[in-house]
């Protein structure tokens, strides 16, 4: 007995829009856009129990045939953020925005990530996330392959601030004027900054000598 056309098909239609929305998302889907495509809760708890999707963390979904992007794990740390009304201000970070930017040898371990000082991030933070705490400005922020990133004069900056390898910052901006993210006279203006960081690094230094002695 042949099942009418209409009927079987119409759950793995809906089920396609789910799919369509983490296509969008290298294969992710957060619970709000979820809901907003008519998709409860509860429809989305029993498409886990059955394997059909897979939760990442907290409000954040991922189809599991999909093959994950590139960037999907700096995209995942995004949604994690946004997720359930969070911060619209987010933005990946630090060591972490070089290796998405793919300029230097940077590598971090974990995914550095940028929020507003007063974000209420309530969820269980996910295992190798770091969560930086700051107003960034509208300037500070780009979005590179889709995805939110603080510029390459705030990356420097912020590096600056934790300390980060001399070395690695300077080979960042030699690599992002040759990738054409920057231009000369921002290469230049940034090459000052590194400089007088370590003035005001070696002055601090000098004056600690005498106290130590």
């Amino acid at each position: 007995m042949h099942c009418h056309a209409g009927g079987p098909k119409l759950p793995r239609s809906r089920f396609d829009e789910l799919v369509s929305l983490a296509e969008e998302n290298e294969g992710l889907v957060t619970a709000d856009h979820a809901r907003q495509a008519g998709f409860t809760d509860s429809v989305l708890a029993r498409l886990v129990q059955r394997g059909r999707i897979e939760r990442t963390s907290r409000g954040v979904y991922r189809i599991p045939y999909l093959t994950p992007g590139r960037f999907s794990q700096y995209r995942e740390a995004v949604l994690w953020a946004k997720a359930n009304r969070g911060p619209e201000q987010v933005a990946i970070s630090h060591a972490t925005a070089l290796a998405a930017f793919e300029i230097s040898d940077a590598n971090p371990s974990s995914i550095h990530i940028t929020v507003p000082k007063t974000a209420r991030l309530r969820r269980q933070k996910p295992r190798g996330i770091v969560v930086h705490r700051e107003d960034l400005r509208p300037q500070d922020i780009t979005v590179h392959e889709g995805i939110p990133l603080t510029t390459i004069s705030k990356t420097v900056a912020d590096l600056l601030k934790a300390g980060e390898r001399i070395d690695l910052v300077r080979q960042a901006i030699s690599d992002a004027r040759r990738e054409g993210f920057i231009g000369d006279p921002e290469a230049k203006h940034l090459q000052r900054r590194v400089l007088e960081h370590l003035k005001t690094v070696r002055a601090s230094q000098s004056q600690m000598e005498p106290a130590i002695q």
